[in-house]
């Protein structure tokens, strides 16, 4: 029983960390796209909203920064504990300024705080994937990553049906400004964690500092077999599913006509969705390998955006609206279990931090760019047209994979090379 404690004490901080990264998420995207459906703004310009999540595709771009040792006092706290001690409070302030704005009087203001909230949220997940990668042994990486996917999506439905409900009686700033406090509570759980491991990047010269935390992780990725293959599979992986989800609050409330009170109760169901998809996700890991789990919850995924062509034959029936969003949820959850398996198990133990945020990166590409214009292609094609090409992009990605065959697991791994340079 001692030594079960503190593994239960390190999952438990991986379901909390879970829950805060989870939560910004859904509060700039789906919850953000609602809010501007109760001031009648266009379908396209909902959709732009995936733009503001521009900052988890470019994370990459500042993650290695990360890697050296947080400033002042901080760096007592060590390299991950310190930098989250300045990023979580400031992601906290991004949603308070959310909160308090008015997308009535300037949407700008409101576009900027959700942007500014993406940047300290993409900042965060660099800090807390490190910190979960050096923190667990190997053999319980995928269960660290079944519990911070309970907490992530967990998150979602809070900030999603949580919000909806509480808007409908305290309002929208009020609502916003709950999720606020929440995520400042952040600290708390930074406070309790343990240290983690990984010695902080020192480089002499600013060269030496950007091979160090760009171009020598990158270049010890790309010499691996197939590496541009892989590339393709991460980044076509969710392409259908995110240009589905770039139109779903528009599609529930002009293409089928639900209630905010019936889209709230209906996500709240999708809890239920998603905690049996991460245990099955991760049970289909183990059980059929990566590579093969990735193909069947992949197919299931796609599968799953059919469901929206079910609510356009059955109307704005609250049960059909539920079992969608249960069903959708399992099928990727399911597929988020096999995906970040997938992506963890590509990443050299030399460079942990900067792979799995780059490669993380690629994947939510599809949502911050297909994802800001699928509006437009779905006023210009209807509905229907429009989701079942949803399916169709979902493809290519299965298609990829069948044609890496075994081949996509990590190369040889080497010791990192030394930092040179002025």
């Amino acid at each position: 029983m001692e030594t079960d404690s503190p593994r239960l004490r390190l999952l438990s901080l991986m379901g909390a960390y879970g829950f805060l990264s989870g939560l910004p998420l859904s509060l700039t995207a789906f919850t953000l796209q609602n809010w501007f459906t109760t001031y009648g703004l266009s379908v396209h310009a909902i959709g732009m909203t995936a733009w503001l999540g521009l900052p988890y595709t470019l994370k990459f771009l500042w993650s290695g920064g990360f890697d050296r040792a947080p400033p002042g006092v901080l760096a007592r706290l060590g390299r991950r504990r310190g930098w989250l001690m300045v990023v979580q409070p400031l992601l906290a302030g991004a949603a308070l300024m959310l909160a308090l704005s008015d997308p009535g009087r300037s949407v700008w203001v409101t576009a900027a705080s959700g942007l500014a909230m993406a940047f300290f949220s993409a900042s965060q997940d660099i800090l807390i994937d490190a910190w979960r990668i050096e923190t667990f042994p190997e053999r319980l990486q995928g269960t660290a990553l079944a519990v911070y996917v309970w907490g992530y999506r967990g998150a979602m439905v809070v900030s999603t049906s949580g919000v909806l409900w509480l808007a409908g009686g305290i309002g929208w700033h009020a609502a916003l400004g709950g999720m606020a406090g929440l995520l400042g509570a952040g600290v708390v759980v930074t406070w309790l964690a343990p240290w983690g491991g990984g010695a902080s990047v020192r480089a002499v010269g600013w060269r030496a500092g950007v091979e160090a935390a760009f171009w020598l992780p990158l270049r010890d990725y790309l010499r691996r077999e197939r590496a541009v293959w892989v590339l393709a599979f991460v980044i076509l992986f969710r392409a259908g599913k995110v240009l589905a989800d770039g139109n779903a609050a528009a599609f529930y409330k002009y293409g089928v006509g639900f209630s905010q009170h019936a889209i709230a109760a209906a996500n709240l169901w999708g809890w239920a969705g998603t905690l049996g998809g991460a245990a099955v996700g991760g049970w289909l890991v183990l059980r059929l390998g990566t590579r093969r789990a990735l193909l069947l919850t992949g197919a299931a995924q796609a599968a799953s955006l059919g469901l929206y062509l079910m609510l356009l034959a059955t109307g704005p029936l609250e049960p059909a609206l539920a079992a969608k969003i249960v069903l959708e949820n399992f099928a990727g959850s399911c597929a988020d279990m096999a995906f970040l398996t997938y992506l963890s198990a590509l990443c050299s133990s030399a460079y942990t931090a900067v792979q799995y945020a780059l490669l993380s990166s690629l994947a939510a590409l599809a949502f911050h760019t297909l994802g800001g214009v699928s509006g437009y292609g779905a006023e210009a094609l209807g509905y229907r047209a429009f989701f079942a090409l949803t399916i169709v992009a979902s493809l290519p990605a299965l298609a990829v994979m069948l044609h890496l065959g075994r081949s996509f697991s990590r190369a040889a791994e080497s010791g990192p090379a030394p930092i040179t340079g002025a």
